[in-house]
């Protein structure tokens, strides 16, 4: 069982991209209502590192777990949870590990 949960600063810009959009789009309650669910799954990935799906057809060893519209992918390593990339559910998420290599 893992107890932390890294962010890339990939993700992390992906996380503040997402609240800026759900701020302007939505309201800043609807953007802090998100950061607080997305924390909620990082504290459950944290504690259950296999709860998502494999996703080996994107990068070696990359998990994802839904988020509403969105998609966190991350990776167990060494006793830890890095997550990758926050992004949206109907991205193309082939193009996003081609285009930049990351995991």
């Amino acid at each position: 069982m893992s107890n932390v949960c890294k962010i890339t600063p990939t993700a992390s810009r992906d996380i503040e991209n997402i609240m800026d959009y759900l701020a302007q789009k939505a309201s800043l309650k609807t953007a802090e209502r998100f950061l607080e669910r997305i924390n909620a799954k990082f504290k459950a990935l944290a504690q259950f590192p296999n709860l998502g799906r494999r996703r080996d057809e994107l990068y070696p060893g990359l998990r994802s777990v839904p988020l509403e519209d969105y998609v966190i992918l991350y990776r167990s390593l060494r006793g830890e949870v890095e997550v990758i990339r926050v992004v949206s559910g109907y991205r193309d998420l082939k193009a996003l590990f081609i285009e930049n290599d990351e995991g």
